[in-house]
């Protein structure tokens, strides 16, 4: 069970959550769902992918949260000409004016930040895709042989646009894999977008008040990983990501025939993870179920692949995780169950 002092964190990261959100509201008109999933990601140490037509204010969004967070944020535009040292940094020579001797220093590329914003992912070649790989999951670079640290908190916020997919280099899955979350960023409702023209076309700045400092981001996320939770959820969280496969043998027919590859081991853990800072940026001190099947889309869309019979009948990788959302039964808890901590995703 939590310690006193962990409960006091929980308070504290909820009531930091709030105010956040808050600060957030003062500039981003409505997409809670997305800036529930965003924090979730934040606190439980994930990256993000948002996906979205062009217009749906991501960009704003993620500088807007830097802003609230007291964070280093940093944007990179990616483009096919971008090459992998424009994004990590490179070593030049240089001259010691002292000695006149020359020599090679780094020189810190954006990646050195600590929320940086990969926007339009998909328009850059494999190979400066790569070079975010290292950094989001190893939290480094390695530049000349000589490994360079990253700044913590590190997150990574990736952006695609849906729409135009000309001249574009769709992510391998390996790298899929790596983003915790897939958030949908949808159009604004009537009223929400009403509000946006208002806000926009008049003559009104407002001003983001820094809620949390880089170590206390830090300080506070390390309560999510110490939340227990039971084993039943956790086997729910289980159930969701081995019915994605196919080949397993309780797997329902609608998976069989509509999915090519289901979610890896990553998944389930990050399903845990995710549940456990959703319940506490909440104010709670244990993860339910409603919790998992909450963080299930974001977690499991990015990770099904679906075949041709899907693509012929218009079924998404959304469409199959409700349908499992609606199979798999939600267990009760018991008085009995056993408590345990899941171990560092990756």
């Amino acid at each position: 069970m939590l310690e006193q002092q962990d409960v006091e964190k929980v308070a504290r990261l909820s009531e930091a959550s709030r105010q956040i959100v808050t600060e957030l509201n003062k500039v981003i008109v409505g997409q809670q769902q997305v800036i529930e999933e965003l924090l979730v990601a934040m606190f439980a140490g994930g990256h993000c992918l948002l996906v979205g037509v062009p217009g749906l204010a991501k960009t704003l969004l993620i500088r807007t949260l830097a802003e609230a967070l007291s964070l280093r944020f940093s944007r990179v535009q990616f483009t096919p000409d971008l090459m992998p040292a424009d994004i990590t940094g490179t070593e030049v020579i240089q001259e010691n004016k002292a000695t006149g001797e020359r020599e090679f220093r780094f020189l810190q590329g954006p990646i050195f930040a600590n929320m940086v914003l990969a926007d339009e992912i998909n328009r850059t070649p494999p190979k400066t895709q790569a070079a975010l790989l290292e950094a989001m999951q190893e939290h480094q670079v390695t530049v000349g042989g000589q490994q360079h640290r990253l700044p913590e908190p590190f997150f990574v916020l990736a952006t695609q646009n849906p729409i135009e997919q000309e001249g574009t280099y769709p992510l391998p899955e390996a790298q899929l894999d790596r983003f915790m979350l897939n958030i949908l960023v949808d159009y604004p409702n009537e009223e929400e977008e009403l509000q946006i023209i208002r806000r926009t076309t008049a003559d009104t700045t407002p001003k983001v008040t820094a809620t949390l400092s880089a170590e206390q981001i830090v300080e506070l996320s390390q309560i999510v990983r110490k939340v227990p939770v039971a084993d039943h959820v956790a086997r729910y969280a289980l159930k969701f990501t081995r019915l994605t496969r196919r080949d397993q043998e309780d797997a329902p027919e609608f998976v069989k025939e509509y999915v090519s590859w289901g979610a890896g081991p990553r998944a389930s853990q990050y399903l845990v993870l995710g549940a456990k800072a959703r319940a506490v940026l909440q104010g709670r001190y244990h993860v339910d179920c409603e919790d998992i099947r909450a963080v299930a889309w974001p977690v499991l869309r990015h990770r099904i692949i679906t075949n041709f019979n899907a693509e012929a009948e218009g079924i998404k990788p959304d469409d199959i995780v409700a349908r499992l959302a609606d199979t798999i039964p939600v267990a009760q808890a018991d008085d009995s169950s056993e408590f345990f901590r899941t171990s560092e995703a990756g």
